[in-house]
């Protein structure tokens, strides 16, 4: 009996993906360096114009690693500054940056006393140096040594959280360095935002008749007040219940997902997958408290492009504030893009919507695609 062409087809395409090439399939990964060997052999670049490099660059004085990927080396740069302070994307970019590389030349930096940087570096040399103004001397520094290197006029910034204090700074000091400044989850006020987390997270535990994060958090009454920077201690008590109530990412207890997937990174060795925890603890022991009494709402105008992506959930870094901002900064041009099913992780909650929100909004400002700028000075929200 005959198969039809079309049947053959078919068979051979199941034939493909399960047992009748079992013979050549890989063993699967029996420790961590099979594991990344199969996601470094997924993601590589082989495109001819690619890049793909895995370097420590001067910045500020001391050594710090970048990560440097794309399709193609003519394609707008977007350097990427982490949250925390300390929250390294590095080692999780492997999860949600693959289709970024097809559009962008991709930068993801681990910043002073983070990550591989922080393994790199002698922390006690460092700490001195571990404050919010050499922080954004860092980033400035990064972002001129990108410019150079790649003979570029201009790049894209992205910050989050933490980050996006950096990049709104870059934007506000150097805007004519940039083809626009992307936010997400955007620091503004953030002794209300502590204030409003809080709140969140005492409303959750009511509802939920958690009587041990009701006490814990009464005991931090009146909480965020005044000018004072809030304990760290404190502060941490109220991190842990509006985690536990999915305000860092939506329906889940906290970050432990990503911080899992950070010890799957082709980048990172065992020694910075060790020292991940230990870095982000030094330097939210050094930047955080300052980090949470910056009012960043004064910030009125930009003289460059600015776009935010917003998780609707997100109560880590309050993003009904960061809307409330929105609407009153001027710009050249400005849009903000809401992400109903993530709260402060958005990359990671939502890679999908984020890629297309990238390439819808975010590349065409950099000219390669005029006619999909549209009105150049209007402003833009993509849902209510």
């Amino acid at each position: 009996m005959r198969i039809g062409f079309l049947s053959f087809v078919a068979v051979l395409g199941l034939c493909a993906g399960s047992s009748c090439l079992r013979a050549e399939e890989p063993a699967s990964p029996g420790n961590r360096a099979e594991a990344i060997k199969i996601i470094a052999d997924m993601r590589r670049i082989v495109t001819p114009d690619g890049v793909e490099r895995h370097e420590k660059v001067r910045i500020g004085g001391i050594d710090q690693w970048v990560s440097i990927r794309g399709n193609n080396k003519r394609n707008p740069v977007l350097l990427v500054l982490h949250g925390g302070p300390g929250w390294v994307s590095m080692p999780v970019s492997w999860y949600y940056q693959r289709g970024w590389e097809e559009y962008f030349t991709v930068v993801q930096w681990d910043q002073r006393g983070a990550g591989s940087t922080y393994a790199d570096n002698d922390p006690a040399a460092v700490a001195p140096t571990m404050t919010p103004e050499r922080m954004v001397g860092d980033a400035e520094e990064m972002v001129a040594w990108l410019r150079k290197e790649f003979g570029k006029e201009k790049i894209f910034v992205l910050g989050h959280s933490w980050g996006s204090y950096l990049g709104l700074e870059v934007a506000r000091r150097h805007p004519d360095w940039l083809y626009a400044y992307v936010g997400i989850g955007q620091m503004t006020n953030m002794p209300e935002s502590e204030r409003q987390g809080w709140q969140f997270a005492m409303t959750e535990a009511r509802k939920a008749g958690n009587t041990e994060a009701i006490k814990e958090l009464q005991s931090l009454a009146p909480y965020a007040q005044g000018t004072k920077p809030v304990l760290l201690k404190d502060l941490m008590v109220q991190r842990k219940w509006l985690n536990q109530f999915g305000g860092m990412v939506y329906r889940r207890t906290g970050g432990q997902a990503e911080s899992a997937a950070m010890s799957l990174s082709p980048e990172y060795t065992d020694r910075d997958v060790a020292l991940v925890g230990e870095a982000s603890g030094y330097s939210v022991d050094k930047l955080l408290s300052a980090a949470v009494t910056l009012d960043l709402d004064k910030v009125r105008r930009l003289d460059c492009p600015l776009i935010l992506f917003l998780g609707r959930h997100d109560h880590n870094v309050s993003s009904s504030l960061g809307a409330a901002w929105f609407e009153k900064v001027q710009a050249p041009s400005k849009r903000l893009v809401w992400f109903e099913d993530s709260a402060h992780e958005v990359m990671n909650e939502e890679p999908g919507k984020t890629l297309m929100s990238l390439v819808e909004y975010v590349r065409p400002l950099a000219g390669e695609r005029p006619d999909d700028m549209g009105a150049k000075h209007a402003s833009k929200t993509d849902s209510p």
